[in-house]
């Protein structure tokens, strides 16, 4: 069983961790990530320009010292996102993806993104989560529901349909009361 315990966060290195996410970004699973058919150079760049901005923010999870999630937040302002809905004080994006080795293993998914829920809403600046999946990924819409996230409209991105929802700290708090 996988305890909160043993799941760490660091910033993500572009040099150290690139090939690293390169290996998780090519894979079939990880095409809504529209980074498969990018070198390991092109996902250190990408993420060297993401490490330089002060409005986003890479990092790994680690389960035991071993690299098992990608998590970003990032200004909902500072991204195309920021002109197709009304941002609010608080909001904060995020992008979350786990490493190919732990898709499979039951309620880790649940683990990983209950452990980054915490560690996110710890900041009370943080008033409202956003996410943006793309419209076709049924799997990815239907975490976010499951996440207790209310899904809003669908907006036109220059790289994807995209389906926003939001999770407020109220609904994230309500649902911490209602779970055994």
């Amino acid at each position: 069983m996988t305890l909160l315990a043993d799941l760490t966060v660091d910033r993500f290195d572009p040099a150290r961790d690139s090939e690293l996410l390169h290996s998780w970004v090519v894979a079939d699973r990880a095409r809504f990530w529209m980074m498969q058919e990018h070198t390991v150079e092109e996902v250190r760049e990408i993420y060297t320009w993401l490490d330089e901005q002060p409005t986003h923010h890479v990092y790994l999870v680690r389960r035991d010292g071993e690299p098992v999630a990608l998590y970003q937040d990032y200004e909902p302002t500072a991204e195309e996102i920021g002109s197709r809905y009304d941002v609010l004080p608080g909001d904060l994006g995020v992008h979350f993806m786990l490493a190919e080795a732990t898709v499979a293993e039951p309620r880790f998914t649940a683990t990983v993104v209950g452990f980054l829920l915490a560690r996110v809403f710890a900041d009370p600046a943080v008033q409202r989560l956003v996410v943006e999946p793309d419209v076709r990924n049924a799997k990815a819409v239907a975490l976010v529901k499951r996440l207790g996230f209310e899904l809003g409209p669908v907006v036109e991105l220059s790289t994807k349909p995209a389906q926003l929802a939001f999770l407020t700290r109220a609904a994230y708090a309500q649902r911490l009361q209602l779970q055994p």
